[in-house]
């Protein structure tokens, strides 16, 4: 292979992470002057409105004698919109699991350990200062790590942070989703009604088997998929799971490979080429137009379509949304009290200190031990301030903060914990890199 089409090969691969990482960074400008707009909101003379807005207006929707359902508009927005951020999530699980970083063993070894010691730790942190107390339950909001933020923080660091390391980053928080959605399904579910479980089931039966049969228009898989989520809505189980589990049988390869793309491609445009005689296109010409519209479709999977249309949504209207819609905390009390509660402290430590210690050790180890190798061109010092940013929970830790308590007080020092803990993890952490530079002893060993 030429220099020239091993560097078209090469840029094939990375143009979509660099993609990804530029909008998902964007998102996370939005995200944050969201939460601002919220705590102000909260925080200043229309705060009953806010308050009343999300837990007092409430939508109904159904068929009456057949199924209603009706709620307040902030869990339409944890319940419903947050489904299709999970949907994404699991979307980019399995293009992950499939044929990103996480497609072999030797690739997934290093984001693995990264996000299980980074569950572990701040988890068991969370536990020892919550222990035998009333908000033991809340020990998985510190395990969490907020993609959106913690890529934006690195995208302000420019040429600092190589692209090796923002795809490590990525990894790391796309497994830690992956442990947080097992967590919510595992640890935060109600009790469960068995009939609409078993109705569950069946749609996803039926979703598998639309797989299996080669059937491949989203529309399809939306319409079974809606039927999935009222399943799980009525179950007790999250409905937010139903997301996850219709993205794992969305079809995630081609119908043409690469090479035939382009001989189709070619084909086509020559003879667009040679109907060409004016200015309006001829029947012949909007039939080859079509047609090209059908290659291009045929060479993308519908998991690839989705996601790249689904991403602009969730990062500038979902998650914003979500966020104005939890991260209002009223300060109005003692905040030297919410500081000193043993909820706010498991999750500051938890998410900062727990964070950093996880994943660094169980990256050392793993490094050390043989099983896997550092990215290229990073080093020991920027694994450690990444490990920093992952303490940036927010909109996962927010997410099951909401599941954990339902008592007001409760929930206060929890959402009032993982935005000091983000806010920590986010400043330390970019301070942290903006001033790292590699050594020379450092630079010879990644070179070597």
């Amino acid at each position: 292979m030429t220099k020239t089409k091993s560097r078209k090969a090469v840029e094939r691969l990375i143009s979509p992470i660099q993609k990804f990482i530029k909008q998902e960074a964007s998102g996370g400008i939005v995200l944050l002057a969201c939460m601002v707009i919220a705590l102000i909101w909260a925080n200043s003379q229309y705060a009953s409105g806010y308050f009343d807005l999300w837990n007092k207006t409430i939508l109904t929707i159904g068929v009456e004698g057949l199924l209603i359902i009706s709620k307040p508009l902030l869990l339409w927005i944890n319940d419903g919109l947050m489904a299709i951020f999970f949907f994404v999530v699991g979307l980019e699980i399995k293009r992950e699991l499939l044929m990103g970083e996480l497609r072999t063993a030797k690739k997934a070894i290093i984001p693995f350990a990264a996000a299980l010691g980074g569950m572990i730790l701040p988890a068991a942190i969370y536990m020892a200062f919550n222990v035998g107390k009333e908000g033991f339950s809340g020990w998985g909001i510190p395990m969490a790590t907020d993609i959106a933020f913690a890529l934006g923080v690195l995208a302000l660091l420019g040429k600092r942070a190589p692209l090796s390391l923002k795809i490590f980053l990525t990894a790391l928080a796309i497994v830690d989703d992956l442990g947080a959605v097992l967590v919510i399904a595992i640890f935060y579910t109600s009790d469960i009604l068995w009939v609409w479980l078993g109705i569950a089931a069946v749609f996803f039966l039926i979703l598998l088997a639309l797989n299996v049969l080669g059937f491949r228009h989203p529309l399809l898989y939306a319409l079974i998929g809606i039927g999935l989520w009222v399943a799980f809505l009525k179950s007790g189980v999250h409905a937010t799971i139903a997301g996850v589990l219709l993205a794992l049988t969305i079809p995630a390869y081609s119908k043409i490979n690469e090479d035939e793309f382009i001989e189709q491609s070619r084909d086509l445009i020559d003879k667009f080429e040679k109907q060409s005689k004016g200015k309006a296109l001829n029947l012949t010409q909007q039939s080859i137009i079509g047609n090209i519209e059908k290659a291009v479709e045929a060479a993308q999977s519908p998991l690839q379509r989705l996601e790249h249309s689904l991403h602009p949504y969730v990062s500038f209207i979902i998650m914003p949304i979500f966020a104005l819609a939890n991260a209002g905390v009223s300060l109005s009390g003692n905040v030297s009290e919410i500081i000193t509660n043993p909820i706010t402290l498991g999750i500051v430590l938890g998410l900062f200190i727990g964070k950093q210690a996880g994943i660094f050790s169980f990256v050392y180890i793993a490094v050390k031990s043989g099983w896997a190798e550092l990215p290229q061109n990073v080093i020991w010092k920027q694994i450690w301030g990444v490990s920093m940013l992952a303490g940036i929970g927010f909109t996962m830790s927010l997410f099951i903060a909401g599941l954990a308590f339902s008592d007001e007080g409760l929930l206060t020092s929890a959402k009032f914990g993982i935005l000091l803990a983000s806010f920590i993890s986010g400043i330390a952490g970019y301070l942290f890199l903006r001033f790292t530079k590699p050594e020379a002893k450092e630079q010879k060993e990644q070179a070597d």
